[in-house]
């Protein structure tokens, strides 16, 4: 992705449409330019193009999250894909971070990735990666696959490694979630998982959701950016997690703790 795209969608992330005008005097090129930069975002699942630019989706999809703060989220999700062993089965959540992890493991051959999200799936349908969707009631704008067949699903299949997108992760709450569907699949995953990582911007720490996911005494990796709070990430190591900063500023963050 250019710079002139990560411009756009830092745009649209906070105006949620964006005409091709608009790009034009702001970035000063030309309209063809401007629109295969939004061709390219639309192919990638960033955005949607409409006559005359582009919106982002609906809140609930990924599409919509993947440009909030996506420098931050690819630098979580190139941290994440180090922990992925080729060759093993890890499950990923719906998430933006997720999303774009699953992006990550596109050219692993012979590695299995177990998922409740059909945005996911769709991401690794042109690569070497063995996918299992798991069925149960679809969720139409979040694209996630919940209920009891996602979790009878989940109990046949072993995997080594979860990964979970969450809404909040605070010291008294735990992890939690917005939707109780999709967090009843989380914290089966979880259960179930010989390592469970915690993939966020650090928008998301300190934040309580409606619905529990798991404790933290249930994390391994928590990966997220330097704007964690110093108190926070200290609560969270005293009791076990491994805090993972993830961006040009880590050696300097893990230095200093």
């Amino acid at each position: 992705m250019n710079s002139r795209q990560r411009t756009i969608l830092n745009h649209l992330s906070k105006t949620g449409k964006v005409s091709v005008n608009e790009l034009i005097d702001m970035l000063e090129v030309s309209g063809v330019t401007i629109r295969q930069d939004l061709d390219s975002l639309q192919k990638q699942g960033f955005v949607q193009r409409v006559h005359g630019g582009a919106v982002l989706q609906s809140e609930d999809e990924i599409s919509h999250r993947l440009g909030i703060n996506y420098d931050a989220k690819m630098a979580i999700a190139e941290k994440a894909a180090e922990y992925i062993i080729p060759g093993e089965t890890v499950f990923i959540e719906a998430g933006s971070a997720n999303a774009l992890l699953a992006r990550q493991m596109a050219d692993e051959s012979g590695l299995t990735v177990v998922t409740n999200n059909v945005f996911i799936t769709r991401t690794l349908k042109d690569s070497e990666v063995n996918v299992i969707l798991l069925g149960g009631l679809f969720q139409h704008q979040s694209e996630c696959v919940v209920g009891t067949l996602a979790r009878a699903g989940l109990d046949a299949i072993n995997f080594s490694k979860c990964f979970l997108g969450v809404d909040g992760i605070a010291p008294r709450t735990g992890v939690t979630g917005t939707d109780m569907l999709r967090a009843e699949v989380s914290t089966r995953a979880a259960m179930q998982s010989r390592e469970v990582f915690i993939l966020t911007d650090s928008r998301k720490i300190g934040r309580t959701a409606m619905t529990r996911i798991c404790g933290l005494e249930d994390i391994d990796y928590l990966i997220t950016d330097d704007g964690i709070p110093s108190d926070i990430r200290v609560e969270f190591e005293n009791v076990g997690i491994n805090v993972m900063i993830a961006g040009p500023s880590e050696d300097e963050t893990t230095s200093s703790s």
